[in-house]
């Protein structure tokens, strides 16, 4: 007996550490307790990426490093408002929205695929994944049966679905699982909402297994788990952690879906380090217990453009920065650190003998750049479109806008100076008087009022610039619109009749934009240079001379930067890059000189 329990071990680590080739057609199923691969015991070792945040032209090197570091599966988020950006507008074809590619990768590489495709996904991500357009709807409610949400998910799990399928296992491909929804115990208690979103994949043709994914707590595991459907556990870390969902959710295997190396960063904060001993010794338990895991993230890539979400703990808004790198085993630019090697040589350990991990990759070059130049090339004040008129100010969403700036403009009758109150301000606001930069509104800091000083002017003007920084992508407060999202008072009385000027800085409006030849001093200053490449190479733009704003390189959105840190750099992948000139532009809400910016080889 003791020796039908030893083969059966190797062969399960054997299956987890080299991977099974992928000509033919496997079988992939659950136990009890276990997950079965072509009916023998198979231990998942996954690492996590998501195609979103890493450039289309590195996604076999991330996922060959996943591999070298002894994973046998990728696991990837797959975000909703990615792939429809607008209402019935669909798009898994263009660079890294190409969903079939990367899981096509995968195959080639002789590894498995979880898919996780929400409809919410949380993942630091803008809205947890959930499409903005849906909060154009002034009563949605999300992550329910609300009929209006369901049939946009519904419409969304089709399309995905038709993606998805020819690479099911029960196809001959890579995909072994496909969760439903993510952490629904942490939100929600509504067991018809998750029953549903499993037919629906069934109902789609979609027929591998599913499962679930939630913190190990009764509560948690009660609400969001589903008969049939393995249990995740975020994490699974000790024997406790499995007993209990195992007694949650009988007759099906559990797995730590969130084991994690790393952990995410807000802007204010110090980088997030958490403690390698601590994961290591998780780890071992899991290899020690033949307990399947995915190491969320193994790579985090960037959150280019206005991807990046926010928390809303404890401690009020709380916006993620811009980068993902998440202190993971492989770095934002794609680099092994030494968690990645101390997880290697762990994981490498439990190899069978005569067993060796494939050679790690090459890592991608780097370069550096000299100092840029900048200078003055527009401002916001020339670009502002047509106004619309509105009583009161209204979020974007009422303006069909999703991401971007906003301002809103009033005369100030009545009342002229005074204690200005924004109520419900999301998220961050410099506010004029008459043409005057007077101050900030920072929703991070709890702020939401300022001073309007006293004037000369008859009926002063006062505009509020709003930008929309990350929707909170997790818990209680998901339905976070932007801009003014209730009013604003002076001194106690409600200002009416309000110009709206929408400015979503999309990648059009960079394209149009036009030196104005004007003399520009006031704060929402474009700042605009050149410089050349002769190299190839990623780099990261060293901001740290400006403010707050956002950052694009031959119109490409890096994302956004601000210099209450701790990021200062922004990462541009090589292929963002051109040899010969490139274009530079800056768009900063605070600065009016124009100062240089560098390129690095590394985040910090």
């Amino acid at each position: 007996m003791s020796r039908l329990i030893t083969y059966i071990a190797i062969v399960m680590f054997s299956a987890s550490v080299t991977g099974f080739s992928q000509k033919g057609k496997h079988t992939f199923e659950f136990s009890e307790t276990e997950f079965l691969l072509d009916k023998k015991p198979f231990q998942i070792i996954s690492g996590e990426m998501h195609p979103a945040r890493i450039p289309v032209e590195y996604w076999r090197h991330r996922i060959q490093m996943a591999k070298a570091m002894g994973c046998n599966t990728i696991s990837a988020y797959i975000f909703w408002n990615f792939h429809e950006s607008q209402e019935g507008v669909y798009d898994f074809e263009t660079e890294n929205h190409n969903l079939a590619q990367f899981f096509q990768i995968v195959q080639e590489e002789e590894m498995f695929l979880i898919v996780r495709p929400g409809p919410y996904v949380c993942a630091e991500w803008e809205l947890g994944g959930i499409p903005p357009y849906l909060l154009r709807i002034p009563d949605i409610k999300v992550r329910c049966m609300d009929p209006r949400y369901m049939a946009a998910a519904e419409r969304y799990i089709g399309k995905l679905a038709e993606v998805i399928k020819p690479y099911m296992v029960t196809k001959g491909g890579p995909l072994l699982m496909v969760q439903i929804e993510n952490e629904y115990g942490s939100y929600g208690n509504d067991r018809n909402y998750m029953a549903r979103l499993k037919e629906v994949w069934t109902n789609n043709g979609v027929d591998v297994p599913t499962f679930t994914g939630d913190g190990p707590t009764t509560y948690m595991l009660e609400a969001g788990s589903l008969p049939g459907s393995a249990v995740g556990l975020d994490p699974g870390n000790s024997p406790a952690d499995f007993e209990l969902a195992a007694k949650m959710n009988p007759g099906v295997p559990v797995f730590s879906s969130e084991t994690y190396p790393g952990w995410l960063t807000h802007w204010g904060e110090e980088w997030a380090r958490p403690d390698t001993a601590r994961l290591m010794k998780e780890v071992k338990f899991l290899m020690d217990n033949k307990k399947s895991f995915n190491l969320y993230v193994i790579h985090g890539g960037t959150n280019f453009g206005f991807t990046a979400g926010a928390n809303s703990g404890g401690k009020g808004y709380e916006p993620d920065v811009t980068s993902y790198d998440y202190d993971a085993p492989i770095n934002e630019q794609g680099q092994p650190t030494p968690k990645y090697f101390a997880l290697r040589n762990l994981i490498g350990s439990y190899l069978p003998k005569g067993k060796k991990l494939p050679p790690v990759p090459e890592p991608i070059p780097a370069i550096e750049l000299s100092a840029i130049g900048l200078q003055p090339f527009n401002s916001m004040w020339n670009l502002l479109p047509e106004p619309i008129s509105s009583v009161q100010p209204k979020p974007f969403e009422a303006f069909g806008q999703d991401y971007g700036f906003i301002l809103y403009k009033t005369e100030l009758i009545g009342h002229k100076s005074g204690k200005l109150v924004v109520t419900e301000l999301h998220d961050y606001a410099t506010v004029f008087l008459n043409g005057n930069y007077i101050g900030k509104i920072d929703r991070r800091l709890g702020e939401n009022s300022i001073d309007i000083p006293v004037t000369e002017v008859k009926n002063p003007v006062l505009e509020i610039f709003v930008e929309a920084m990350g929707r909170i992508n997790f818990a209680q407060h998901i339905i976070d619109r932007k801009g003014i999202t209730e009013r604003v008072t002076l001194n106690g009385m409600t200002l009416m009749n309000w110009q709206i000027y929408t400015f979503p800085m999309n990648r059009q409006k960079i394209y149009d934009l036009r030196s104005s030849g004007k003399n520009l001093n006031k704060p929402g200053i474009i700042f605009k240079g050149n410089f050349m490449s002769m190299e190839k190479g990623d780099t990261f733009f060293d901001v740290s001379n400006y403010t707050k704003g956002i950052i694009w390189v031959n119109g490409h959105n890096l994302g956004r930067y601000w210099n209450i840190g701790p990021q200062k750099r922004l990462y541009c992948p090589d292929s963002w890059i051109k040899e010969g000139l490139n274009e530079v532009i800056i768009f900063d809400l605070h600065q009016t000189e124009a100062k240089p910016i560098f390129g690095f080889k590394t985040l910090y």
